[in-house]
Formats: structure tokens, sequence, C-alpha cells
């Protein structure tokens, strides 16, 4: 081949690979060099069951249950910040020297405003909302870059307004953090949506209510090497804290909480957002504890605990017939109670991309009506039912392993995988679910190529 041919494809590589999704990352020169791969050889022997999967091995996977080609998802953001902090002299910029009064009833926004500012264009420094007081919001985004690494202190109480008119220049968000790199976010505080109005107006509580979009209460927009840890989140309007475009984050000891009605108040969002891992969380709320969406890839989620909500989902996928891609993502150790979903994979009909290298794993369910799912014929309530189309999202090599408890319904397991795109190397390890009483749950298995390796119960009909 011609040099200039050599040229003209690597031209067309480089292309093809930079817009293979919306959601791509530009890298960063700013990396954490203390981050260390996890080793996951720990996770091959059931503590409770003594079951070790290396004593069954399987077509799909290689001994450590991750397909050959699954990445170690990286950690050690919080460690390498602190190293980052050490070196700076911090500045401390408190809420209360910009005249935030606190009382709950005045607005602070502007001070708040004026206390970023001056935070961030500081050469490191420490950002306070001080404890034992309430400060009333209106939205605000707290914008960057910085000059320096950053620490948000929130030890008070942010409290929402609840004037919806007051969300008219940005309807989508009340506390956003733009753009901001090397940044930690903690201090067991309370950040409280005031999100009682919105659910009364929402479509879904008021049939007779138009459908319009609400606030998300937190949301981490463009950022890389992230730590969020030690807050608690409630009430939101509609999202409770959302991680969108973000690179290098970990996130810990959260707590979100929402009524079990309230609408469309999932827990954790995840979307565009590579390299993060979530743990020891608990969340209890009207949708989905964790939805994670396309753009996502090298998640792992460790230690939550689920419910009420609608359980630990990837998607919707595929909608208004888009394509979508998550990867990568494995769900390590989790107590799910009481929720319609425990882990489930849902896509549109008319989507394309692929949702591959996911596992599930150590999970407790309680009084769950669908313990695991897979939907590939996914649609809108309104739209059912659901239209027939060719192309679908690709579901590939995932994995069920030590997942044991109750179902709230008959159905224990539901593959409705797509006829023109079944689900692929899908595996059940290990998985042992029962009726709440004495009766006979199932598994329902469409469209899927499927392993089943040791105890499952209950099993999916073999086929013929």
């Amino acid at each position: 081949m011609a040099p200039h041919s050599h040229i003209f494809l690597f031209i067309i590589i480089v292309f093809v690979y930079s817009n293979s999704s919306c959601c791509s990352l530009e890298d960063d020169d700013v990396k954490p060099n203390v981050i260390n791969n996890l080793d996951f050889n720990d996770y091959n022997r059931d503590q409770e069951t003594g079951y070790d999967s290396r004593a069954y091995p399987s077509q799909f996977l290689s001994s450590d249950g991750l397909s050959p080609d699954f990445p170690k998802v990286e950690t050690g953001i919080s460690s390498y910040l602190e190293k980052l902090a050490a070196k700076t002299s911090a500045k401390t910029v408190s809420v209360k020297s910009h005249g935030a009064k606190g009382d709950g009833k005045s607005d602070d926004t502007k001070a708040f405003k004026k206390a970023w500012d001056e935070a961030c264009s500081s050469s490191g420094a420490v950002f306070v909302v001080p404890e034992n007081k309430e400060y009333l919001l209106k939205q605000i985004r707290f914008e960057g870059p910085c000059e320096a690494a950053m620490t948000v202190q929130i030890k008070g109480t942010l409290l929402a307004s609840d004037d919806r008119g007051d969300y008219k220049k940005d309807k989508r968000h009340w506390l956003i953090f733009d753009s901001v790199d090397d940044l930690v976010v903690e201090g067991g505080g309370v950040i409280d949506g005031s999100g009682e109005i919105w659910w009364k107006n929402s479509c879904k509580v008021n049939k007779h209510k138009p459908c319009k979009e609400a606030p998300t209460a937190l949301t981490f927009y463009n950022a890389k090497n992230l730590t969020v840890k030690d807050l608690n989140i409630q009430n939101a309007q509609q999202i409770q804290v959302s991680f969108e475009r973000c690179e290098a984050v970990e996130a810990s000891n959260l707590t979100v909480t929402a009524p079990g009605d309230s609408p469309n108040t999932d827990g954790v969002h995840i979307t565009c957002t590579e390299n993060m891992q979530l743990s020891d969380s608990v969340i209890q709320t009207g949708d989905d504890c964790i939805s994670i969406e396309s753009g996502s890839q090298n998640l792992k989620i460790t230690n939550i605990t689920c419910g009420p909500g609608h359980g630990i989902s990837i998607g919707s996928l595929g909608d208004d017939n888009s394509e979508a891609h998550v990867s990568d993502v494995i769900v390590d150790g989790a107590k799910i109670s009481g929720t319609s979903n425990g882990v489930r994979i849902k896509t549109y009909q008319g989507g394309s991309g692929n949702a591959s290298n996911i596992k599930f794993e150590n999970i407790e369910m309680d009084n769950v009506k669908n313990p695991i799912i897979i939907d590939q014929n996914y649609c809108d309530q309104g739209k059912r039912p659901c239209k027939q189309q060719k192309s679908a999202v690709l579901v590939k090599n995932v994995v069920y392993q030590n997942i044991t408890g109750t179902s709230a319904t008959d159905v224990a397991i539901k593959f409705d995988c797509s006829q023109s795109h079944p689900c692929e190397e899908i595996v059940l390890r290990n998985v042992k679910l029962r009726a709440q009483k004495d009766e006979v749950v199932q598994a329902i298995c469409n469209n899927v190529e499927l392993e089943q390796i040791g105890t499952v119960s209950p099993r999916c009909p073999d086929d013929d």
C-alpha cells in the first residue's frame, strides 16, 4: 500500500474512534499517578457458600469470572487529591464572610457566588459552608476552571428555593459544579432539594398536569479527578445527584433519600462518565437507586443499600433510535429491598450500539419484584404495546454471580431479549432466588445465548 494510503487509513481510524460516542472525553495532562488496579481474584470464592467459580469453567469467561478483555477499574483519586492539596497552601473561604445568613429564609445565593469566585480564583482554597445553619439557595452554578485544586466542605444544610420561578434560566439544575477539576466535595452536611412542590406538579402524580422538566439537585459536569463523599442528599426536585461527562471519580458514603412515591427521583445518575467508583452508600428513592446511561464505562459499584426504588439499572438505552454504549461495569456487593427491580438492563427497540462486559455479583435481594431482568423491548408506558423494530442495542457478556434472596413475584429471572439481536454470552452462576412464601418462582428466557453454572434456581429452560 502506498504511503499516502496508509495516512488516509490512519485518518479514517482516528475519525471513527473519536466519533464513536457523543460523550467521549478529551485526554487530560493531569492524571493521578498513584492509581492502582483492583484485584478481582478474591471474589472467586463465595464466603457464605464456599462456592468457587474456578471449579466451574465457563466457555465465555476467564478464571476470574470476567471476559478476557474486561479491564480493571482504577481507583486512588482521593489519595491523589490529598497529595495535590498538601503541596498547596489552602486558603479558607467561608460563605459567612461574604454575607450568608444561614437562617433558612434569606436568599444566600449571591453570598455563595461571591465566596466561590474568591475560592476558585485562589491558588488552592477550601470553600466552607458552616454547620448548624440552613442556607436558602436559588439555582447556582459553581463554574471552573479554578486556579488550583479545590475542597468544598458542606457542613450545614443547603436548602433549595421552592419557588419554581427561580429556575427559569436553567430548568434542569439547582446546584451544578461545571468544569472543576481536582475537586473534593465533602463535609457531612445536607443537600435538600425541597422537592415536594415539584412532585405535586408532576404529570406522573397529577395526570392533568403537563409533563415538564424539573431540576437535578446536584450535578457534576465535565469534571476530572473528582471525589464526593460524606454527604446527605435528600428530596430532590427530580434526579438527586448526577455525574455527567466526568472522568476519574470516587463517590462514597453518600446517603440519598426521597419518598418511595416521589417521581423520577433517581438516586445516583451516571452518564457519559468513565473510570468511576461508587461505594458504601445508602440510596432510598422513588426511581432507580443507580441509573447508568450511554457513554459510561469502567465503573465499579460496591457495598450499596438500595430500596425503596427501582433498583440498579443500566439504561434506558437506544431511545428515539439513538446509538448507545455502556461497557465494563461491575456491581459487587448490594442489598436490594422492596424495589420494583433488582439489577436491570433496559433498551429500546430501534436503537443501536451495545451494553457489554457487565458483572453483577454478591447481591442479596429481599422482596424484589424483578430481581434479575434484561428488557430489550422497553418502551414508555404511554406507548405500549411496543412497536416492533429490526435494530436494537446489543447486550453482550453479562455475568450474574452469587445472587440470593427473595422475589416478590413468580418471575425471578426474566431475559426478554430482541429477536433480531439476541442477548449474547449471558452467564448465571450460583444464583438462588426463591419466593417470599412457599410458592414456585420461574425464569423466563427468550432469545438469549445463556450459560448456567453451578447452582442456579430458578433455571432457564434448556433449549430443545
